[in-house]
């Protein structure tokens, strides 16, 4: 560690959500001295309005489900509807202890936090609130916003999910604007909470970026959930007034509900912070980095959703401890995007972590790819859950397994052994001899392995 002013850091982080606090945290860990500019909250969008709060609702809705159903399982349970002054409390109150948490592991650590809007104003300077403050390194780590459509102006009965997680009643209908992560997750609470869901999409399937199948499979599910979806087609406009709104897309349909959610991405937070003016490239708001995260300016490097890649809070994490280690000296290993671990909450859930069948096909040839699915229709967890789905293995012929992909109720929690399966490049011959409980969600994953392995148990040949 350098000897340093109140002013002066051997790393200065520009944003504390996902991977700005990560960065922090792990500088701080290895010995160096932290500064952590925050204009709002340490934990940003993934605490306070995004991953954290979302799972919370679904929370609630898996329960809403659970009593809607009791009966088919001999529970004499009903849903009497929901009161969501008390799930807005049980959401904040998961969102309070965190940060809680949160905050006292950064004063643990020693980390200077800094409160106020940061701007770059040179290669190694940040301006907050009139005072100037100098690291050695600078991490830029300034997250996204819920993106709009040009023209598309969000009010009243318009709104982002920001909008959308304080809603104090439930919609009885509502619009999404949107088939990706958001939208589907948003469209499955409000589902279980008993409002009509109906998702425009512009793209051919809901979660576009997943493998086909897991699409399609999805599709299916919300079909059997009564959720109505657009697929193919664009948004033209919408009108609203007191009673709702009106939803026109490009082919002349017509739309009306209660509310329209916007959920067409986010957009990195990038606008009037600097960036451009010190010599930082950026394409469409996007930082643009090497693959060690590096701007190509000074000592200057880049995390979390402002680089281009997925947007997810735990890319941030890594991407933060990576960062750390690299200006610590330690070397540490570039993190590959493809074997970043995906998961959408909605029910039910999609999980999946490489290559997609088509993208496998692109990087080895379509005769040196081979794909197979195991039905949940042979796992016996998924039997007493009531749940349908699969789990879809991506190989390369008489090599690894490149790609999984998992459709069914908590079938995220499998996604940890995928990722392992995947980052350490195994073939189906070293995860078959692995015993997997039972019965478990779990096993489905030895099970497809086993059966791409040619010795299929719970499966036909």
């Amino acid at each position: 560690m350098t000897e340093s002013t109140p002013h002066s850091f051997d790393v200065l982080v520009l944003g504390g959500g996902s991977g700005g606090y990560a960065a922090a945290l792990r500088a701080s860990q290895l010995g160096l001295n932290v500064g952590l500019v925050e204009e709002s909250k340490v934990g940003g969008t993934c605490l306070h309005n995004g991953c954290i709060p979302t799972k919370a609702l679904l929370h609630a809705a898996e329960l809403a489900d659970n009593a809607r159903e009791g009966s088919k399982y001999g529970v004499l349970s009903s849903l009497q509807g929901i009161d969501m002054n008390t799930v807005n409390s049980y959401k904040q109150g998961v969102i309070d202890r965190l940060y809680r948490g949160l905050q006292g592991l950064v004063n643990s650590r020693g980390v200077t936090v800094i409160e106020g809007r940061g701007r770059l104003v040179s290669p190694d300077t940040v301006e907050v609130n009139g005072e100037r403050y100098t690291g050695r390194n600078v991490v830029l780590a300034t997250g996204s916003y819920a993106r709009s459509l040009p023209g598309l102006e969000i009010g009243g009965r318009v709104m982002t999910s920001d909008q959308a997680l304080e809603l104090d009643t439930v919609p009885t209908s509502a619009i999404v604007l949107g088939g990706g992560v958001i939208g589907v997750e948003f469209a499955s609470v409000w589902t279980s909470f008993g409002s009509k869901v109906t998702i425009v999409e512009a793209l051919p399937h809901l979660v576009p970026n997943e493998d086909e199948a897991l699409s399609k499979g999805l599709e299916r599910a919300f079909r059997r959930r009564g959720i109505d979806y657009k697929l193919g087609v664009r948004f033209q406009g919408v009108t609203q007034d007191e009673n709702g709104v009106t939803v026109t897309l490009e082919d002349g349909t017509t739309i009306s509900a209660d509310l329209l959610l916007v959920a067409v991405g986010r957009g990195p937070r990038t606008q009037d912070l600097g960036y451009e003016e010190q010599g930082i490239r950026v394409d469409r708001g996007f930082v643009l980095t090497d693959e060690r995260l590096h701007t190509g300016v000074a000592n200057i490097y880049a995390v979390g959703d402002i680089v281009p890649g997925l947007q997810l809070a735990h890319r941030g994490f890594g991407q933060g401890i990576f960062v750390a280690e690299q200006i610590a000296g330690l070397n540490p290993t570039p993190i590959v995007e493809a074997n970043i671990p995906r998961v959408t909450y909605c029910n039910p859930e999609v999980a999946s972590v490489g290559l997609t069948e088509a993208k496998a096909k692109e990087e080895y040839g379509d005769d040196k790819v081979v794909a197979l699915e195991y039905n949940l229709g042979g796992n016996g967890k998924s039997q007493i859950l009531g749940t349908t789905g699969f789990v879809k293995l991506v190989r390369v012929v008489d090599g690894p397994v490149v790609g999984i992909h998992m459709l069914g109720e908590r079938m995220g929690e499998q996604i940890g052994e995928a990722q392992l399966i995947v980052s350490w490049e195994a073939h189906p011959d070293d995860v078959a001899p692995l015993i997997h409980a039972h019965p478990t969600q779990n096993e489905s994953l030895g099970e497809a392995h086993l059966a791409l392995a040619g010795k299929p148990l719970h499966a036909h040949d």
